[in-house]
């Protein structure tokens, strides 16, 4: 179990995807909404992995998201509901190494609110 109490696991309603915790599948969820609702074009789950250039620790990365917008552009989206060490060093090393790409982390507070204003909204929230 993870920390933010959910598991991981296949979901039907999201083409039969794994998501490592309810908390992505529900992101996924909303994203999906978004793509509806027009305010993105489309995005992907754990599509790129960066290799960090360090001899020791955390050399790889994989975000959970990648968001394409409407313009073409895209950014990754990293769902955290508790940031361990390993995960501020894997996020410092991308902001680090790969400073062109946007990444946006979407904490506790974040996800909350987010399910907040959506949980009744869409179908399927865990």
């Amino acid at each position: 179990m993870s920390k933010n109490g959910s598991r991981g696991g296949k979901r039907a309603d999201l083409g039969d995807q794994y998501f490592r915790s309810a908390w992505e599948a529900n992101y996924a969820r909303y994203l999906n909404w978004l793509v509806q609702v027009g305010q993105i074009a489309k995005w992907a789950y754990e599509p790129d992995t960066f290799e960090f250039p360090v001899k020791r620790g955390n050399r790889f990365y994989t975000p959970d998201f990648k968001v394409t917008n409407l313009d073409g552009t895209f950014e990754y989206h990293e769902v955290k509901g508790y940031l361990d060490q390993a995960s501020k060093t894997k996020i410092y090393r991308f902001m680090r190494y790969f400073p062109r790409w946007k990444l946006v982390v979407i904490d506790g507070d974040a996800y909350r609110a987010i399910a907040r204003q959506m949980k009744n909204a869409i179908p399927g929230w865990e």
